[in-house]
């Protein structure tokens, strides 16, 4: 048996076991999506609730269920262990709802920094060992390895742990980390979640219809998590050897490669590769970038750096917002105190965008959203409602596009930007937002 194999076996435990080297006050970092630990893994650590003082534990892009994300079990071991994502998915609105999870305010870009300064813990999931004892973090990469490496490094990171899937994609590029990384070793054979949002509704059809029109052949896009990009993704036919640097692995990834649509042939870097951090989506999709040489996962800080974005000539990122102030400040993570979601990539590609030859950075939006009540309340408002975050400040606002069309805010005015925004905002709620505009930026005018 090689020096590896044993190392392994020593530091295989079971869940009760890894769970039990938590400690009282300890912040856990997990790894995001697919790469995040099993619900068995959560149940373990939950467990021990009674015996644990003031751990909290931070995950991002919730895809299991688990009780983490359910209020009412939360609230009953609250200071005992508590939770705090740095980005949400419909997993955990309730807890945003119910202000019973705290949030961890940061960008992709250094969201692997700030777990390794934070993180006493981390726990994520890989691959079984290959035959050099080395471990593939599958389908996230993200911030888990430099989490790691950084945390351990500075002596932070007291305990290190993988659990350990066999049914977990192998995926090349900066991807593999040794046995010697870990602390300890979960065997634990889940199924891998399957994320999709079906088909996309006629108001996401219309605006990616918008997005369409704004992609060439040979440009690189970037998409974010969400209906208006998948909408886009599906109506690329007829387009040509575009390029792919992104956070996620566009869903239907393999379609736009095998009719030409995505070759990555016309990159500066990276030709011929597909580059992403991390993969959600169905079977067809794991089993297509699984051991593929075309598709390749760097750390976030890599894909998601403005400086490695910039360098692609006419890069198009697309991400979707949840309002847009009249001057031009997007947000996207929450409505006044309550957390949606989060900043994620979108500010880190936007400035990225902006600076590349011929960029353009692309906020998508429904332009109103129906109440309970069957009133309609503009995504476009004069002015944030209190608390609520600014993702992508103004200063790197460009295309912002709802179902009635296009407004581009890059070379306007604060004015000039108020009236291209009103043109796309709902046509029963221009008029107030016409004299809210008025009001606040030119009495008189």
């Amino acid at each position: 048996m090689s020096n590896w194999k044993q190392e392994y076996n020593k530091k295989s435990v079971s869940l009760q076991e890894a769970a039990a080297t938590i400690e009282s006050g300890d912040f856990v970092g997990v790894g995001l999506a697919a790469g995040a630990c099993s619900a068995d893994m959560y149940d373990a650590i939950l467990e021990r609730y009674e015996e644990l003082r003031e751990v909290r534990i931070s995950d991002s892009v919730q895809l299991r269920p688990s009780k983490l994300y359910d209020p009412q079990y939360m609230r009953k071991i609250d200071g005992h262990i508590n939770y705090a994502p740095t980005f949400g998915v419909a997993t955990i609105r309730n807890m945003g709802k119910t202000r019973q999870a705290d949030f961890y305010p940061s960008t992709t870009l250094d969201l692997a920094y700030k777990y390794s300064e934070k993180s006493d813990v981390f726990i994520t999931m890989v691959t079984p060992p290959n035959k050099h004892g080395y471990v593939n973090l599958g389908l996230t990469n993200f911030y888990t390895m430099e989490a790691i490496r950084q945390g351990r490094e500075s002596g932070k990171q007291r305990v290190t742990i993988a659990e350990v899937n066999e049914q977990m994609p192998i995926i090349y590029g900066d991807n593999w980390m040794h046995i010697s990384e870990f602390d300890y070793f979960v065997e634990n054979s889940t199924i891998i979640p399957s994320f999709g949002r079906g088909e996309p509704t006629d108001i996401e059809k219309t605006i990616a219809q918008y997005v369409l029109e704004l992609i060439n052949d040979g440009d690189t896009i970037q998409m974010g998590i969400g209906g208006i990009p998948e909408a886009v993704v599906s109506g690329l036919e007829g387009k040509h050897d575009l390029g792919v640097i992104t956070e996620m692995f566009p869903i239907g990834l393999q379609k736009l490669v095998e009719k030409g649509i995505v070759t990555n042939k016309r990159k500066p870097i990276h030709k011929g590769v597909t580059v992403a951090t991390f993969c959600m989506g169905d079977k067809d999709m794991y089993d297509y970038v699984s051991e593929n040489p075309s598709c390749e996962f760097y750390p976030a800080s890599y894909t998601n750096n403005p400086a490695i974005v910039a360098q692609h000539p006419n890069m198009v990122t697309m991400n979707m917002a949840l309002m847009v102030d009249l001057s031009g400040q997007i947000n996207a993570e929450g409505i006044e105190h309550q957390q949606i979601s989060g900043s994620g990539g979108q500010l880190d590609f936007m400035i990225g965008s902006y600076w590349a030859k011929g960029g353009k950075g692309i906020t998508l939006l429904n332009s109103a959203r129906k109440m309970k009540d069957g009133s309609l309340v503009s995504s476009i408002v004069p002015e944030l409602p209190t608390g609520s975050p600014v993702t992508v400040p103004r200063t790197y606002a460009q295309y912002v596009i709802t179902e009635y069309g296009v407004a581009d805010l890059k070379y306007k005015t604060r004015k000039e930007r108020a009236n291209e925004l009103i043109a796309i905002a709902h046509p029963d709620l221009r008029g107030e937002l016409r004299a809210t505009m008025r009001k606040n930026f030119y009495p008189g005018g």
